[in-house]
């Protein structure tokens, strides 16, 4: 396949398809670590607090619209893949891809909606 081609440009193929592998490999890892369970966020125990954080009655079924963000705070993954779960903060509404990710939140409430402005 290669064989009037000279080394070097061999070697440029190879460094191009390992650089392209490696990036598909990372946006892949990217797109699904929402989605995994976090061993540290899932043992958090939620206590009530007066900081106007409270947990969402899990009937209510939230579309997108009806929440204050578009992109997960903790994460950045849009919402329109899927509205997981949300949690009422200082009079708004905010939606999340996954509990891990609403549990992030919770434990810095206030820096997630300052990165947010």
């Amino acid at each position: 396949m290669f064989g009037n081609i000279a080394p070097l440009t061999k070697l440029s193929y190879m460094k191009k398809f390992f650089f392209i592998a490696c990036f598909a490999m990372a946006l892949v890892s990217m797109f699904t670590a929402c989605k995994q369970k976090a061993d540290a966020a899932s043992n958090i125990a939620l206590k009530p607090s007066t900081d106007s954080t409270a947990a969402v009655d899990s009937t209510k079924k939230y579309t997108i619209a009806m929440v204050a963000n578009k992109y997960d705070p903790s994460c950045g993954m849009p919402l329109t893949a899927g509205l997981e779960d949300t949690v009422h903060y200082q009079g708004k509404t905010y939606g999340f891809c996954s509990k891990e990710c609403k549990s992030e939140f919770l434990r810095n409430p206030k820096g997630y909606v300052a990165k947010m402005r």
